[in-house]
């Protein structure tokens, strides 16, 4: 950490970030990509049900947002806690290396998102060029739904990225003499 003055917010979220009490959700690189994926497909499931009500004005999909969002974010607190705050926390409480993996995430969330962006504008130009008519229903719900990628894409590189907490060291048993 770096020798700036910690204010109290700042105090508190790194206690909450370096909490391990949730470790065993985490603990190998399979969990945090199952947490990962189950972060996108509740994050696809709620942008299907926001494009379906958006499409139908059918008000259930409210509820059923409501009920996905608790694991949704239980699935997001994973993903941090993984990390241990890696995207959460200011950048004066993260030490050299912790500042230095943030970049790295950043920018490889940044690349990945950059190519959805132009897979989308390209699907939206070809289907538009096919039938000679942009497929405007769906173009605010697919923008919206990069919108939302882009937000979370670092989100799911650091979980991916994360790495396992080093084994803790038994002491070495003493011989008798």
């Amino acid at each position: 950490m770096t020798t700036t003055r910690m204010s109290h917010y700042d105090q508190a979220m790194l206690r909450v970030m370096n909490d391990r009490r949730g470790q065993p959700l985490y603990a190998t690189a399979a969990r945090r990509r199952l947490a990962v994926a189950a972060h996108i497909v509740l994050t696809v499931a709620f942008g299907a049900l926001v494009t379906h009500l958006y499409l139908s004005d059918a008000l259930w999909t409210i509820a059923v947002m409501a009920v996905l969002l608790l694991p949704w974010m239980v699935a997001t607190g994973v993903i941090n806690g993984a990390a241990r705050g890696l995207l959460d926390l200011r950048e004066r409480v993260l030490d050299e290396r912790q500042v230095a993996d943030r970049r790295r995430v950043l920018a490889r969330a940044h690349r990945t998102t950059t190519l959805l962006l132009v897979t989308a504008a390209v699907t939206l130009l070809t289907v538009g060029a096919i039938n000679e008519d942009a497929p405007r229903p769906y173009a605010a719900p697919l923008l919206i739904a990069v919108l939302v990628v882009h937000w979370l894409m670092p989100v799911w590189v650091a979980g991916l990225t994360a790495k396992d907490e080093p084994a803790e060291e038994e002491e070495p048993a003493v011989q008798g003499g």
